[in-house]
């Protein structure tokens, strides 16, 4: 039996975190953005398949590559933040099967002959390796900003010229200042959103 983790985790990684507009001034180092990953990638995707792909962008000349896909209302907080991380998924994830699925090398041929499937399944699967680095990220100490305003087709024309790699999601990470959000706006209750049956 595992025992539930403590409180004061339950708050870092989601009760009390919060999403971030604006950075103390304080760097992330290539280690941290390494221990985030090794440990965001135990998470769970479909057959194994890890298809996200993550571009972690710290040096002003990325994030100017970067300006132009954004929305107006994500530029400065984006320029100003540590690092910012597109998180993008590969359409020839299935090209890693053999090495991550092993035991069942049929299926680097099913999502290979199937291309809607496999874009579905990429997309699909990425978002939940999005939601691990973020809470990877909080688990580790780091805050988290993330963002879906920016213009896709821009940012991969940038950064992923060759068309088997798409953006999914834009997350600024880096440690967060206070000052930089809000009162916490609302959840749905669990009788408006789940069902029991």
């Amino acid at each position: 039996m595992k025992n539930p983790i403590s409180e004061e985790a339950l708050a870092q990684i989601f009760l009390e975190a919060r999403t971030y507009n604006g950075w103390l001034d304080k760097p992330v180092t290539d280690e941290q953005l390494r221990q985030v990953y090794n440990l965001m990638k135990w998470g769970p995707t479909s057959a194994n398949s890890n298809p996200a792909r993550f571009v972690f962008i710290r040096s002003q000349a990325g994030k100017e590559r970067l300006r132009p896909a954004l929305s107006a209302g994500n530029v400065d907080k984006t320029m100003v933040a540590p690092v910012t991380v597109i998180v993008a998924y590969d359409l020839q994830f299935h090209e890693k099967l053999l090495q991550l699925f092993p035991h069942k090398p049929a299926m680097r041929d099913l999502f290979a002959s199937n291309a809607p499937l496999g874009e579905e399944t990429a997309r699909r699967n990425s978002s939940l390796q999005g939601a691990y680095l973020i809470i990877a990220a909080r688990a580790l100490g780091l805050d988290c900003g993330p963002m879906s305003g920016f213009d896709n087709a821009k940012l991969d024309a940038e950064f992923f010229p060759g068309g088997v790699v798409k953006s999914n999601f834009l997350c600024n990470i880096g440690y967060g200042d206070p000052s930089s959000f809000s009162a916490r706006l609302p959840r749905l209750d669990f009788d408006d959103a789940c069902t029991i049956l």
